[in-house]
């Protein structure tokens, strides 16, 4: 029982590690941004280091009001930017200007933002991940699913053939994300795995928008993107 207890708990430091991960990334934020948030709303405080240990999964008993200023931010992103702009506008420009950009919450499988309830029990490993955000990409597999982007989504042509269709396909706008998504997929870096987990919605995105298929989800998309990967492996070793 302790073994298992102990196991669950850990379990739920890694969920909730890779939930902020995710978060931050499909939303391009530095971990400066929910703090700043959180304090020009009055929505309670939330420090630098909390975010940055909780994505590293080293935060190990964080307080009841964590769960609740994450939950109540969560809730304020669901609401949409235009019931907050005025304040942020006048006394928080650049921060109004990042959430312009990309303001994604965290929603679970029904399409609702996550409450300080549901963040908690996922931190202590009583409830999983909503499955948009349960594909755990190994960092060795980032490697070789980035090579196969480009090969995937470009359907085995040369990339400066197919540039301009998957450039307009990719729903992105945030610059620093289009410029890294076109480097990987030009073969001139890797996703990290981090990178590729927030990517993975909108990398599917893009399929749908260029190719004819039935993929449901972005779960299948990854899988499909896996078989390819394997694939290119095992000519690269033939």
């Amino acid at each position: 029982m302790t073994n298992s207890y102990r196991d669950r708990l850990a379990s739920g430091r890694r969920a909730m590690a890779h939930l902020i991960h995710v978060w931050h990334e499909r939303n391009g934020w530095s971990h400066k941004v929910l703090p700043a948030l959180a304090d020009s709303l009055n929505l309670g405080r939330i420090h630098n280091s909390q975010i940055s240990n909780l994505r590293n999964g080293k935060l190990f008993s964080p307080g009841p009001e964590v769960f609740l200023a994450f939950a109540l931010i969560n809730n304020v992103l669901y609401q949409g930017i235009n019931p907050i702009r005025d304040h942020l506008e006048k006394d928080h420009p650049e921060l109004l200007r990042v959430l312009l950009e990309s303001s994604l919450p965290l929603v679970g499988d029904d399409e609702q933002p996550l409450s300080a309830g549901d963040l908690f029990e996922i931190f202590v490993g009583l409830t999983p991940l909503p499955s948009s955000f349960d594909w755990f990409i190994e960092e060795n597999e980032a490697v070789m699913l980035s090579a196969a982007l480009a090969d995937y989504l470009c359907n085995k042509r040369p990339w400066r053939q197919c540039r301009q269709k998957v450039m307009e396909a990719y729903p992105v706008q945030k610059t620093n994300r289009r410029e890294r998504f076109a480097a990987v997929m030009a073969g001139l870096r890797d996703y990290t795995a981090e990178e590729l987990d927030g990517e993975l919605l909108d990398l599917y995105a893009t399929h749908q928008k260029i190719s004819n298929s039935d993929l449901q989800g972005a779960d299948a998309f990854l899988e499909d993107l896996r078989i390819r990967a394997d694939f290119l492996r095992e000519l690269e070793q033939a």
